[in-house]
């Protein structure tokens, strides 16, 4: 049962993907990073492993646990601008917005859950673009 709604998340990713982020599991975030991994940037599959992790801890409300998950991100992004940025600059930026609006969310003083729940969506979608 959980395949086949897995599948049906897949092939229904299109429609709204914001909404749809929102309201899937960690495995259904770790389902699409796989087919949606590959861009102009290379494989993003370990980055939005990342992201994913951070969205299932916001979702569960440790937002404690969240922040220090979302530093992985930072640190392996940053490590690997010198490698991604000249494949596609315009792309990397693009994502790079999307990663701090999303630093930001998740360390602010007093996160909000919501905000840091859509800002994780938004670099998702994000990401997700890229390889369209």
């Amino acid at each position: 049962m959980k395949s086949s709604r897995l599948r049906a998340i897949a092939l229904n990713f299109t429609i709204g993907a914001a909404a749809l982020f929102a309201s899937l599991s960690p495995a259904g975030f770790e389902a699409i990073a796989s087919a949606q991994a590959a861009t102009k940037l290379g494989d993003l599959s370990s980055f939005r492993s990342i992201v994913a992790d951070t969205a299932a801890k916001v979702d569960a409300g440790d937002l404690t646990a969240a922040r220090t998950r979302i530093r992985d991100l930072e640190l392996s992004w940053d490590d690997a601008e010198p490698s991604l940025k000249p494949r596609a600059a315009a792309d990397w930026h693009a994502v790079d917005k999307a990663i701090d609006h999303a630093l930001d969310e998740v360390r602010a003083r007093a996160p909000d859950q919501a905000k840091c729940r859509q800002a994780l969506a938004d670099l998702l979608a994000t990401m997700d673009n890229l390889s369209k």
